[in-house]
């Protein structure tokens, strides 16, 4: 069961991570739970945002595949208990090192990002 699940968040974490790397906001609606909250900080500058807010943002900027950046986004572990996981990522672009942390909830069959909070490490 771990193994299904796993495979199941990795396929999940990717779509997230190919929604932001293209700017597909149609990909990143479709991994989020509607009620997502997004906190954080930017180089120490607080960060709140509803996911909405969140995927106006993506819609208005460039998209770091646009930019000509290289892929460097990628999972550094997955924690799985029942239908709850955390998911510690790597998302290097925009010229930020980003670093997310990622809750996800398996509701109605399918593994959501229910919330997310990130910071960037020079």
């Amino acid at each position: 069961m771990y193994d299904t699940h796993s495979n199941e968040i990795k396929t999940i974490v990717t779509d997230y991570f190919n929604g932001i790397y293209t700017g597909n906001v149609a990909q990143l609606e479709d991994v989020f739970h509607s009620q997502t909250l997004l906190f954080g900080d930017i180089n120490g500058t607080p960060y709140f945002k509803t996911v909405k807010e969140y995927l106006d943002g993506v819609k208005s900027r460039k998209s770091p595949k646009d930019l000509g950046e290289d892929f460097k986004m990628k999972i550094l572990s997955i924690e799985i208990l029942g239908s709850n996981a955390i998911v510690k990522a790597q998302l290097p672009m925009l010229g930020n090192n980003y670093f997310d942390f990622l809750s996800l909830n398996k509701i109605k069959g399918d593994w959501k990002i229910v919330n997310k909070i990130f910071t960037n490490v020079e």
